[in-house]
């Protein structure tokens, strides 16, 4: 399992657990990915019986605009692709073009809003929402529902993360919100040269 899940489940803060892997320190067996995720193989949870979720599993793929719809189709066949490997018979997928900032799209607010969809698989957090992931998968937790994350591979630091996440708001909103995540990127680039 993946080290937010890990930490989650034993009540550790996360930046501790990366330290731990970091100085191989771990109180359980884990592995670190050539992609760098860190893999926890912790006998207590890797011995239970998988809970097959109640409802309907749906993919989700987006994309930013219309002239990426190349990478919403091989996007979306790896996420069928992923949840055929998880044992779902039949998979659903829905597509959708627009920005991550965007809190009005359509095809998310319906899976959001129904209850019939048990889990939603995502390829990473960054094409659900840009922010505030966990808010939304906390809701759908109390609501006996999940969101699953392919590729969960997280900046170390969470203080780099907040500030990515805001610089990328206000970039949107004085510049548009397409080159808004390319301005955000350029400015955290200026201020560690700077």
């Amino acid at each position: 399992m993946r080290v937010r899940e890990w930490a989650s489940r034993e009540g550790f803060n996360v930046q501790t657990v990366w330290q731990w892997c970091r100085e191989n320190r771990m109180p359980v067996p884990f592995e670190k990915t050539s992609t760098g995720t860190i893999i926890i193989h912790d006998p207590k949870y890797e011995n239970m019986v998988p809970v097959k979720p109640a409802g309907r599993t749906v993919c989700y793929a987006r994309v930013s605009s219309a002239d990426q719809k190349t990478d919403l189709e091989r996007q979306a066949d790896r996420l069928k692709a992923f949840a055929l490997n998880m044992g779902v018979e039949s998979p659903e997928v829905v597509k959708e073009v627009g920005s991550g900032m965007n809190e009005k799209r359509r095809k998310l607010t319906r899976l959001l809003e129904d209850p019939t969809v048990g889990t939603i698989i995502v390829e990473h957090r960054d094409r659900f929402a840009r922010m505030n992931t966990s808010l939304i998968e906390a809701a759908l937790h109390a609501q006996n529902r999940r969101l699953i994350v392919v590729d969960d591979t997280e900046v170390d630091d969470d203080l780099v993360r907040d500030m990515t996440e805001v610089l990328t708001s206000f970039c949107a909103r004085m510049y548009g919100r397409r080159s808004a995540a390319n301005r955000a990127r350029l400015m955290l680039e200026a201020g560690e040269r700077g």
